[in-house]
């Protein structure tokens, strides 16, 4: 049996997850998920995010083919984002992964806190071989 390929250059998955694994993009596709929107309402609904960063995640996940703009000629113009049918495929993805986060996360907070615990008193851990 071939062992599965994780190498950073040849492996198609560490590639998707250089476009999903930005808080930014998750956010940004799952303020999408209900249909087109603008783009001042994105940044309504994105606690947290620069003008800067969120043009740069429009950008990079048109250029990924993941997200459709459509400039309305006004003054001001109006900018309305879509997710197009290859970014709606990552929605059931993203929601899984949503979904283990909140039942697993607590878990996660937990360890964190043993482990912290366990370096302030001194345990000497194991390297595995």
């Amino acid at each position: 049996m071939k062992p599965a390929d994780i190498s950073l250059t040849a492996c198609s998955y560490t590639h998707v997850l250089e476009i999903i694994s930005n808080k930014w993009t998750a956010l940004v596709i799952y303020s999408l998920e209900e249909g087109t929107i603008r783009y001042g309402e994105i940044k309504k609904r994105i606690e947290g995010i620069s003008q800067k960063m969120l043009t740069q995640t429009l950008r990079q996940l048109e250029r990924d083919g993941l997200v459709t703009r459509k400039v309305t000629p006004s003054v001001p113009p109006i900018v309305d984002y879509t997710l197009t049918p290859l970014g709606k495929t990552l929605i059931p993805c993203m929601k899984m992964l949503k979904e283990w986060a909140a039942e697993h996360y607590p878990s996660v907070q937990q360890a964190r806190v043993s482990y912290e615990l366990s370096e302030e008193n001194g345990e000497v851990r194991q390297l595995e071989s």
